[in-house]
């Protein structure tokens, strides 16, 4: 089973590239940009790892990004994890990416983009994989801050695919952003938005209603509220459920408690995706496997799955069709 799931073709739709900061990368970095770090070892940051909840979570996770400075510093981050996702067979990555977080220590938005864009254009010259960008707005801060970030990226929209919405759920309702959430729309931007993974099943609806969402990330607090999870079935809402994630951030005590058998039965469409894998346990390969071990899943759940990732993908249809046929070639 692990050399099948290895194989099949997986898109990734829900990953944070600043999360892809492995503790390697993170010395090599801050060494060569001169930035001190609280940690005197590889082993030392790993140690950290040990996380409560979504906020402490966070706290590091913007602490290890103070060593991103250049734009090489970009293409590197994101590169390091292309080569790790093609080798475990994924096909396509969809990446947030937090300019808020680099815009107020300094780091320009151009030294941001520049070197994401290096490194996309390198991923499907050298490793044959396609990748969306997902410019995310952190939800704690000021939702004038978001709207003026999203005039901000304005050389930047034609690569962009779509917008998000990240970082600390707990009152941080989607409401708050629907005024960017339009503007992204009427620039024809796809939206997506976190929601229900700490936060209500409320926020759920706000994020379908107010902000027009294409997909909710994460999702998994649905279940609380039969109404929603029958609309979102109906409407073949997708979610972007992240299991490794879920757990190290103690959403559920063990994998085999996860809602996701659940939220199968209730014929929601679902995908499996990583999160912020340096910090996790683990990428695509790592989840998918977690969920054999956890729930004994068919190689056929595993198909679908990955059918609708690919299918929910923000690609060019040519580079769809390719990868429906990759698919059914592993059926």
């Amino acid at each position: 089973m692990r050399d099948f799931l290895k194989r099949l073709p997986k898109a990734e739709l829900h990953l944070h590239i600043e999360g892809t900061l492995e503790p390697e990368l993170m010395m090599a970095l801050a060494e060569r940009n001169g930035v001190s770090l609280p940690y005197g070892s590889v082993e030392a940051i790993r140690a950290a790892y040990d996380f409560t909840d979504l906020q402490s979570f966070l706290d590091l996770y913007y602490q290890g990004m103070s060593v991103l400075r250049t734009v090489q510093d970009f293409e590197d981050l994101a590169m390091d994890y292309f080569r790790r996702a093609h080798d475990e067979g994924v096909v396509h990555v969809e990446m947030h990416v937090d300019p808020q977080a680099h815009l107020s220590r300094g780091v320009a938005l151009a030294t941001v983009m520049e070197g994401l864009g290096r490194a996309r254009r390198r991923a499907e010259r050298e490793l044959d994989l396609s990748t969306a960008m997902i410019l995310a707005f952190l939800r704690d801060r000021p939702a004038d801050e978001a709207l003026t970030l999203l005039e901000q990226a304005a050389p930047y929209w034609e690569t962009l695919d779509a917008v998000g919405l990240d970082s600390a759920e707990l009152g941080n309702p989607p409401a708050k952003f629907s005024e960017v959430f339009q503007r992204a729309r009427a620039l024809g931007l796809a939206r997506v938005a976190h929601a229900g993974e700490e936060g209500p099943p409320d926020y759920i609806l706000e994020a379908l209603d107010a902000l027009e969402v294409c997909r909710i990330d994460h999702g998994v607090r649905c279940l609380e509220d039969p109404t929603l999870v029958e609309r979102l079935r109906a409407e073949a809402m997708v979610l972007t459920v992240c299991p490794l994630s879920n757990l190290r951030l103690k959403v559920v005590e063990r994998m085999e408690d996860h809602p996701l058998p659940r939220l199968l039965e209730a014929g929601l469409t679902l995908t499996l995706n990583s999160d912020d894998p340096a910090y996790f346990g683990g990428g695509m390969l790592d989840n998918f496997l977690a969920c054999r071990r956890a729930f004994g899943w068919s190689r056929e759940v595993f198909l679908d799955l990955a059918g609708n990732a690919i299918e929910a993908a923000f690609m060019p249809e040519a580079r769809r069709r390719e990868l429906r046929d990759r698919l059914a070639a592993c059926r």
